[in-house]
């Protein structure tokens, strides 16, 4: 007999996964756009997002769980299939899903996207996972607690071993709130705008449905919808920008410098937020900022966010941060957003953490501190630079700027604590650096470091 249609919200959380799985995409990226072509909107387009967010952030402990109910190793299972068993978990252990709706439209889901056969598979597994709630499974299949503790956390918060001990690491004396913040990893984040200075305003944001948020001046939060319905955002006045990347910005933007100031640089600045907020902040204190970003696809990122920022612009260049294209000694602020493992990010980047492996830190943390000594050349005496990470982890953070200040005597570490008013409980690992965190924060976890060239 022939099964149900596949409803629209599954079917595009199906395309979804499988796009991200096979092409190593972004789920931030890619669900937007696809949400938007096929017309799923409000509440299909809310049961969507989680959908695909939810299943793999968790995608580890899912994993698991379906691994304690099949014959054969996950290898062995066709990924199409795996990827509808995920999505299945998922409504059974974390949505407020009925058995029979999970299962039922997850069997739907592999005949159409698979084919019939491999579908009573899928029934017969997801019936076996039922059995037990969320709890229930992790109590099966991660290890004892007080034998094994990073394990455990591991299983039930669906990080990476690797991961959750590079965090409790970073917490250090805050060890203790190592559960709070894998538990804030794994519920998503309110969308958040920035309006920028001079283009928009917080009220216009807030008069369209947006709510002030209390952390920056130029912050606001979506409850819901497409953010491109706002005006301010189709038209580049206004943009999606966590509020953390704000603070960080700002603070750059608010240090203060020894003479001049009106030569502004961003090292790594795809795809463009923090270039775009500075370069509006610049226009407004007759500044001008160059943006530099190694990709060409990356630099036209930059462009496009950057379209609507007035004369705070001087232009975006494909350049490398490593070997300047720029003279030195030319500016007088720098930021070096650098490239990094984005475990700050794991709310918002669900992806992120099953694709990162502790072996890729060393590589990162060259290219860090490259791009830091590259900063340093650029900036003027007297000029400062902020180092910036969307990651909290020791090597990223305090090891680059360690390594800088040891490397040379003519760079001071500033406190930049005093540049984000309001922020509180953010003391970085070195004593002046930022740290802020989403169990803290309610932000993604940014580290500053503010260095003055002397």
């Amino acid at each position: 007999m022939a099964g149900s249609p596949v409803d629209p919200a599954r079917g595009a959380a199906y395309d979804v996964l499988r796009t991200v799985r096979e092409q190593e995409a972004y789920t931030n990226l890619v669900l937007p756009q696809l949400l938007r072509a096929r017309g799923i909107r409000d509440r299909d387009a809310a049961f969507a997002t989680e959908l695909v967010s939810g299943t793999i952030r968790r995608q580890g402990l899912y994993d698991a769980v379906v691994a304690a109910n099949v014959d054969r190793p996950l290898a062995k299972v066709d990924p199409g299939v795996l990827d509808a068993l995920r999505l299945g978990t998922h409504q059974l252990l974390s949505m407020r899903v009925p058995t029979h709706a999970a299962v039922g439209t997850t069997v739907d889901l592999v005949r159409a996207k698979v084919g019939h056969r491999p579908s009573g598979f899928a029934n017969a597994v997801l019936r076996k996972v039922a059995r037990h709630d969320l709890d229930g499974w992790v109590r099966r299949i991660a290890p004892d607690p007080a034998t094994d503790p990073v394990g455990f956390a591991a299983v039930a918060h669906a990080h990476p071993r690797w991961v959750v001990e590079a965090l409790a690491e970073a917490l250090g004396p805050a060890e203790a709130e190592l559960e709070a913040l894998l538990a804030a990893d794994n519920v998503a984040p309110r969308v958040t705008l920035v309006a920028r200075p001079g283009l928009a305003t917080v009220d216009e944001l807030v008069a369209a449905g947006a709510e002030a948020s209390p952390l920056s001046p130029y912050a606001a939060t979506l409850p819901g919808g497409d953010p491109a319905a706002l005006a301010a955002v189709a038209e580049g006045r206004a943009g999606v920008q966590d509020e953390g990347s704000q603070l960080v910005a700002l603070a750059v933007a608010a240090a203060v410098v020894e003479g001049r100031d009106d030569r502004w640089l961003d090292v790594c600045a795809g795809p463009g937020g923090k270039a775009a907020l500075l370069a509006a902040v610049a226009g407004e204190r007759g500044a001008r900022l160059l943006a530099g970003e190694r990709l060409p696809h990356r630099a036209e990122l930059v462009r496009a966010a950057t379209a609507a920022a007035g004369p705070g612009l001087l232009g975006v260049v494909a350049a490398d941060g490593t070997r300047p294209a720029w003279a030195p000694e030319t500016f007088d602020r720098v930021l070096v957003d650098a490239p990094c493992s984005g475990l700050g990010a794991l709310r918002r980047r669900p992806e992120a953490r099953w694709r990162k492996e502790a072996a890729d830190l060393d590589g990162l943390v060259q290219l860090q501190e490259a791009l830091l000594d590259g900063a340093m050349e650029a900036v003027r005496p007297g000029g400062v630079v902020g180092y910036v990470t969307c990651s909290p982890v020791l090597a990223e953070t305090a090891g680059v700027v360690s390594a800088l200040l040891g490397r040379r005597d003519d760079v001071r570490l500033e406190d930049a604590s005093p540049l984000l008013p309001g922020v509180t409980d953010a003391a970085g690992p070195l004593a002046g650096t930022v740290q802020l965190w989403p169990h803290r924060h309610g932000t993604d976890a940014m580290f500053l470091a503010l260095l003055r060239r002397a």
